[in-house]
């Protein structure tokens, strides 16, 4: 302290008083967020006796990461405490998910033994933004439902809504999901796919399908279709005969076993295998029964 009833402290002095190094304290003044009061006549900085507050404050507000220059702003008043607080949580929000995605896609990395190729393209896909993420998928569902007078009104609506971005913290499995799927829905055959399962929604409205029926005709297919599985009755069968009767009645066939192969095949029930691994629920699909009747529809239609 220089004794001349001031009470200014040197530098040296005032990091013994707070435990901060000369050198932290010299370069934060230089950079304008401690300023000395005034000079000695060696030319030696001399700091009030607040400026220890002020330097707990600094080294607060750095130990929680945040920049000198929000610092700068706080202690100047121009900024509060809590602004600068929010404006930096949210900016670790962004972090935080960006660290737990780069985590993911290492997990799936090394779980797959992927190529550079495959671990360069896995990253582009899952770093998107998320709004990128929503168009993508967002796109995709007014192409494949533009200009269609739909059997059910809601379906855009909930393709919108389940035109999902990647959980916050995704697993391994779900950044391969969605990665899979982004590169699913850009694919033009899959789109004919899909624009011809819509169509046939289309038609259903056309032809005044009462809403509901599409319904009742799935719980019917999954309890028919269920037992015939369970006592191991084959498509090819004559046994399937009598199933197909009840859950077909005099249902043009050769028009059924097109519609389901539209919107019963592979790449849609790996589609929507995709969206539930992204949601986190278990798959209730019944892909098997619907298979099981396409498979006895064109054993019938072959022969």
């Amino acid at each position: 302290m220089i004794d001349d009833g001031t009470r200014l402290l040197t530098i040296g002095e005032l990091a013994r008083a707070t435990g901060l190094s000369v050198r932290t304290i010299r370069y934060w003044s230089d950079e304008g967020v401690l300023t000395p009061v005034t000079r000695s006549a060696g030319g030696y900085r001399l700091y009030g006796a607040e400026s220890a507050a002020r330097l707990e404050l600094i080294r607060t507000l750095r130990e929680l990461g945040l920049g000198l220059a929000d610092a700068r702003r706080v202690l100047a008043g121009e900024r509060t405490v809590a602004e600068v607080a929010a404006a930096h949580v949210t900016a670790l929000d962004a972090q935080i998910s960006s660290l737990r995605v780069t985590r993911a896609v290492l997990s799936s990395v090394t779980r797959r033994g992927s190529t550079a190729e495959e671990m360069t393209l896995m990253n582009k896909l899952a770093r998107l933004s998320a709004g990128e993420r929503r168009r993508i998928l967002q796109e995709f569902v007014d192409e494949m439902f533009h200009g269609l007078d739909l059997a059910d009104p809601d379906i855009r609506e909930r393709m919108r809504a389940s035109a999902l971005d990647l959980p916050e913290d995704p697993t391994p499995e779900q950044v391969d999901a969605w990665v899979e799927l982004a590169e699913m829905v850009q694919d033009p055959e899959f789109r004919v796919q899909m624009r011809q399962a819509a169509e046939f929604n289309s038609a259903d409205r056309a032809h005044e399908t009462p809403r509901g029926a599409s319904m009742w005709f799935f719980k019917r297919l999954v309890e028919l279709v269920g037992e015939a599985l369970e006592q191991g009755i084959a498509p090819e069968s004559r046994e399937a005969d009598e199933i197909l009767d009840n859950l077909l009645g005099k249902a043009d066939r050769v028009a059924v076993l097109e519609r389901m192969k539209a919107t019963h095949n592979v790449r849609l029930a790996r589609y929507r295998e995709l969206m539930a691994v992204l949601k986190g629920i278990p798959l209730e699909a019944h892909e098997e029964e619907f298979a099981w009747v396409v498979a006895a529809l064109a054993a019938r239609a072959a022969g």
